[in-house]
């Protein structure tokens, strides 16, 4: 899949081939859910080179053929990283902000912090979509992003995610 994403090969941003939409969800179902075992390849194929509003219609015509949604039944046919990996690719797909909310709360919730995602993912979304990234963050969890970030972390380090969260949303 990764290589398949690196390619670069995904159809245009806006590209919906309306005919195919229907056949893409089937083909998703066929491939998992209404066999034995899962096809990979198609998952592959279909998630790494459509493009994203193409794959958001597909989304929905599969929660109407398969009745649940995509991500339970990735969870349900698959495992381990390959698992992760096509959650992943789908809540992008979905919402890259919502991807990057979810991630930066898990980073943070809990005792301890995973320093190397909130770090990473605050410096890489912070003039990218961080002001949609909070927006998805306060909507889901009825708390600021830096508000947590206030509360989770301390010194110059918590300065410096603050300034790269951009301000409170409260």
């Amino acid at each position: 899949m990764l290589v398949v994403l690196l390619q670069g090969t995904r159809d245009e941003p806006g590209v919906v081939h309306a005919e195919l939409v229907e056949e893409d969800a089937q083909a998703l179902f066929a491939a998992g859910e209404e066999q034995w075992g899962t096809e990979e390849s198609i998952f592959i194929m279909l998630l790494g080179n459509r493009s994203v509003n193409h794959l958001q219609m597909v989304f929905d015509k599969y929660q109407e053929i398969a009745e649940k949604p995509i991500e339970d039944s990735i969870k349900s046919e698959l495992s381990g990283d390959f698992e992760r990996l096509m959650l992943a690719v789908v809540q992008c797909i979905r919402s890259v902000p919502m991807y990057f909310a979810k991630r930066l709360y898990k980073s943070m919730k809990g005792l301890g912090t995973q320093d190397n995602t909130l770090i990473r993912i605050m410096i890489c979304r912070s003039e990218i979509d961080m002001l949609d990234i909070r927006e998805c963050f306060r909507m889901c969890y009825e708390k600021s992003l830096y508000n947590m970030i206030k509360e989770d972390t301390s010194g110059d380090y918590k300065r410096t995610l603050l300034a790269l969260c951009g301000g409170d949303d409260e």
